[in-house]
């Protein structure tokens, strides 16, 4: 089988990757695919920090938009998506560039992870039965680091468990393929994080919460994440706007942790604080295929 060359940019979030893709699809002929599991839903485009209508019109960007606000989107779905994204770009003599920070999804195109058992719903109903204290069990042996909320979501537990547990792991590297991590000091990561919310609540922020929430209420899975479910409380009178910010931000910023914890585990990413330096990297392996 011949896997179409493929560069691969990870982070955590605020790191610069999105804007490190961006450079390199301009400059190399390239199209995105986008690997995180927020920007894959419709209406929610200033929480996720979705690329701007600018940004989309400079490179053509996959996987954005792809489902309704009240669906859920996993990584088998993803892997399906990402795969056939990447046969697209290459047959059309591109570049294909995959950039995200939700690990699950960006291994299981790395290290192809077998599907095979997908959620159904006799899983559903099996997980649904169970009592919250049985589900969080489940949930911590495959992510130790959940945040307060999920652990409080019986339905967020839910969805964690049905993909965690169809993931079989292969080891070897999916050939002909870059993977560069871009990573920054901690105090500038804060720095970037609280620069983002700020401009996402001046942006229009809680008006597209509020529109969201309208229509799909506030169970919906657009409301599960960063930047979205900080405004329930909001809403019902036990947090100011100040604290809801705040929120934002140490969820954040808790999020960033998971997401370094999750990345460490695989020693094929070369590691860059400097995109200039990551960009060389890439302008080699594009060169030399190494």
């Amino acid at each position: 089988m011949k896997f179409p060359r493929l560069v691969v940019i990870v982070g955590e979030t605020g790191s610069g990757k999105s804007s490190l893709a961006h450079l390199l699809a301009l400059e190399n002929n390239g199209e995105i695919i986008c690997a995180d599991s927020r920007t894959v839903y419709k209406g929610m485009d200033i929480g996720t920090a979705k690329p701007t209508k600018a940004e989309q019109a400079e490179a053509k960007y996959h996987l954005l938009d792809v489902v309704e606000s009240n669906e859920i989107y996993n990584a088998a779905r993803f892997q399906t998506d990402a795969n056939q994204a990447i046969q697209q770009i290459s047959s059309a003599g591109k570049l294909p560039i995959m950039v995200g920070g939700t690990g699950l999804f960006i291994d299981s195109v790395l290290f192809d992870f077998d599907f095979g058992h997908v959620p159904n719903s006799e899983l559903r109903a099996k997980l649904s039965a169970l009592t919250l204290d049985e589900l969080r069990v489940q949930a911590l042996v495959i992510d130790e680091n959940l945040d307060s909320n999920t652990l409080s979501n019986k339905r967020r537990l839910i969805r964690l468990i049905e993909v965690g547990e169809v993931v079989e792991q292969q080891n070897e590297l999916r050939k002909n393929t870059i993977v560069l991590g871009l990573k920054i000091p901690k105090n500038e990561l804060r720095k970037r994080i609280e620069q983002r919310t700020e401009l996402m609540f001046r942006q229009g922020l809680r008006k597209e919460v509020d529109e969201l929430v309208d229509e799909y209420g506030w169970d919906s899975e657009a409301m599960s994440g960063i930047g979205y479910r900080e405004f329930q409380d909001y809403s019902e009178g036990k947090l100011s706007m100040t604290q809801v910010k705040n929120s934002i931000v140490k969820n954040t910023l808790n999020y960033a942790k998971r997401q370094r914890t999750w990345f460490k585990r695989n020693p094929h990413i070369e590691w860059f604080e400097d995109p200039v330096e990551a960009k060389k990297s890439v302008d080699n392996f594009l060169t030399t295929g190494q």
